[in-house]
């Protein structure tokens, strides 16, 4: 498939001209399966933000490196990926379960075009599952069958909010998102997420704004009102940063190459940063 095919309507409810951030996000990551009302919404937000392909690209950079750490450095063996996005390179279950092998994941999204591809990709994974769920409802996500099925509340678990929090706007009350799995499980959980910020209150009212407009949920933060979210919760080092300092890696693996029309735009953020991407893993203790 290339990004000018249709995606499958393999479920009901996909539609084709209203953008959606998974697929918008993943065009950025070098995915395919996206619309054209997808790319023309991230390429309008490139020209009042070009640094927008790189916060996406350093997202799922930290992705591999927060799900290594927790699988492999502190024996995590429960995923909950909220807001999961389409699937591309080295998904939750690919680098949790390259670390450990008996690692169960459930994705929860609310795009049917990821609903679709997910099962498709996870069919023959049965330490894996997605559900179709609104990452604002939690009590959902808990009480659906597959989560039952994959995850033992009784034992640590990882909830993670990546690159989706400032998809909740303060109406959502996002702390009650963040908090109500991470609040309910034991000791030893984490909690790992990520946010559009800027320390500028103008710009990131500019971008939230923009983005409103066409039609995708958003609300940019700055790092101070992020971290208000996370009271009680014990930051692993270094902290809740910029995700680029977040335990970088040069070695990690490669993200897939970007289609033509985004390719002037990597590396923007090295020359406009008046938003980018803060976030981290922290434990409940």
């Amino acid at each position: 498939m290339t990004g000018n095919e249709p995606v499958p309507a393999a479920d009901a409810g996909i539609r084709e001209d209203v953008p959606t951030s998974a697929r918008s996000y993943g065009w950025a990551l070098g995915g395919k399966d996206n619309y054209e009302v997808d790319r023309q919404a991230m390429l309008m937000a490139l020209q009042t933000f070009p640094e927008s392909v790189d916060i996406a690209r350093e997202n799922r950079r930290f992705l591999y490196r927060a799900v290594r750490y927790l699988a492999r450095d502190v024996g995590i063996r429960q995923f909950i990926d909220m807001g999961c996005g389409l699937p591309t390179d080295n998904n939750v279950h690919q680098v949790a379960q390259a670390f450990a092998p008996d690692a169960s994941v459930v994705y929860v999204d609310i795009d049917p075009v990821v609903l679709a591809h997910g099962r498709a990709l996870l069919a023959d994974n049965e330490r894996t599952a997605v559900i179709q769920a609104d990452l604002r409802d939690p009590e959902a996500v808990l009480a659906h069958p597959q989560t039952r099925r994959l995850i033992d509340f009784d034992r640590p678990v990882a909830v993670l909010f990546l690159s989706v929090v400032h998809h909740l706007l303060d109406d959502d009350d996002p702390r009650r998102v963040l908090r109500t799995i991470i609040d309910r499980a034991v000791p030893g959980s984490y909690l790992a997420l990520s946010q559009v910020v800027s320390d500028d209150p103008d710009k990131g009212a500019e971008l939230s704004e923009m983005i409103l407009n066409a039609g995708v949920p958003w609300q940019t933060r700055t790092p101070d009102q992020l971290t208000a979210f996370l009271d009680g919760l014990e930051p692993v080092d270094p902290g809740v940063v910029e995700l680029s300092a977040w335990r970088p890696d040069p070695d990690q693996p490669e993200l897939a190459p970007v289609d033509e029309p985004l390719q002037p735009y990597l590396g923007a953020s090295k020359i406009n940063r008046r938003v980018y991407q803060c976030g981290g893993v922290l434990r409940r203790p």
